[in-house]
């Protein structure tokens, strides 16, 4: 799994978010999207890194400026019921 930061200029709201969030997955097959225009990012869980070039375009496609693209590995967090005391 990647973990891919998008940061974004022109976020405002939550609609924003929305806008941001519907666009990147139109064009990408993701496991998970979450925006924030308070931290002005978007982070995108998937199996590969998206293409950089694309990415760029659907954002701004909607009236975004894409700032920065990063992206890393990412593990899912494993939540256990049960702790060895």
């Amino acid at each position: 799994m990647i973990k891919t930061i998008v940061k974004i200029d022109g976020m405002m709201c939550g609609m924003c978010e929305k806008h941001v969030n519907n666009a990147v997955s139109r064009a990408f097959v993701t496991e998970n999207i979450t925006s924030s225009h308070k931290k002005g990012e978007t982070e995108i869980i998937s199996e590969t890194a998206p293409d950089e070039t694309k990415l760029r375009e659907a954002v701004e496609k909607e009236g975004y400026k894409v700032v920065s693209v990063t992206s890393e590995p990412y593990e899912k967090k494993k939540f256990g019921l049960f702790r060895k005391l």
